[in-house]
């Protein structure tokens, strides 16, 4: 029998386009898994490094459907994202002047509605909304596709080594556990000066809390391991790829 061809994308063929032409000035990224490849249907966990662990993992993380969570104002309409990316993430985040962040984002808005509009991203809310973030969700893990969180504590800024873990992936795993699916869940991190996203080993989000333990704690312990994986030995790692490669070709 002949084996079914699985997609490997569900972006809309518009945005394939506007990807091909982003990858002409935006380096290539290295993915380095110290487990097993990534499954079909999980949940990853990754830094966000402001928006180059998104747009690397957009343009060069993964060959499979995906969809990205991210926070609801993004999604909006074009006034509520211009607020947001100069008062919040400009301003609040990156600590730009607001000056300078409204009269950037007279040009970057318009280009980051496009691409959030490509992306086609699930919006994440702090409020009873969040109900729907879990029903898309589900959704997307019924199609047998993948959810990539940045579930980083961000209110301050941006940092190498990251502060805390919002724990909505925890409730988003217990809720897929109720429907059946025991999820793979990765940690991540991308190193920006190496260009190289390092993906640990999965773990079974019913393995994650065995212990019973609240869900801050065991957002703090992948946090902690977010973490660990950014103080490795990149070079090393990278030496290693290359060797692996090199055999599998023999």
């Amino acid at each position: 029998m002949k084996k079914e061809k699985l997609p490997t994308t569900n972006r809309k063929m518009w945005f394939r386009i506007v990807k091909q032409f982003l990858k002409i000035f935006i380096r290539k990224t290295r993915v380095i898994h110290l487990g097993d490849s990534f499954t079909r249907s999980c949940i990853i966990l990754s830094n966000h490094v402001g928006a180059r662990a998104p747009l690397a993992i957009e343009l060069y993380g993964l060959k499979q459907p995906f969809r990205f969570w991210g926070t609801y104002e993004m999604n909006s309409s074009f006034r509520e994202l211009y607020a947001y990316e100069t008062k919040i993430y400009y301003h609040q985040k990156k600590h730009w002047p607001l000056f300078w962040a409204r009269l950037f984002c007279v040009i970057a808005a318009p280009v980051t509605y496009i691409h959030y509009r490509g992306t086609n991203f699930i919006s994440t809310y702090e409020d009873f909304r969040l109900k729907e973030t879990f029903k898309q969700s589900l959704e997307v893990i019924e199609k047998n596709e993948t959810i990539v969180i940045f579930p980083e504590d961000s209110s301050k800024g941006y940092f190498d080594v990251l502060t805390a873990f919002h724990p909505g992936f925890v409730l988003l795993g217990n809720q897929c556990l109720k429907k059946g699916y025991d999820l793979p869940v990765y940690a991540t991190y991308y190193h920006k000066k190496k260009h190289v996203w390092l993906v640990d080993k999965p773990i079974l989000f019913s393995e994650l809390i065995a212990n019973g333990d609240a869900k801050e704690v065991i957002a703090q312990r992948m946090c902690d391991r977010v973490n660990a994986l950014g103080k490795m030995d990149i070079d090393s790692l990278i030496k290693e790829e290359k060797l692996k490669r090199k055999r599998h070709r023999k």
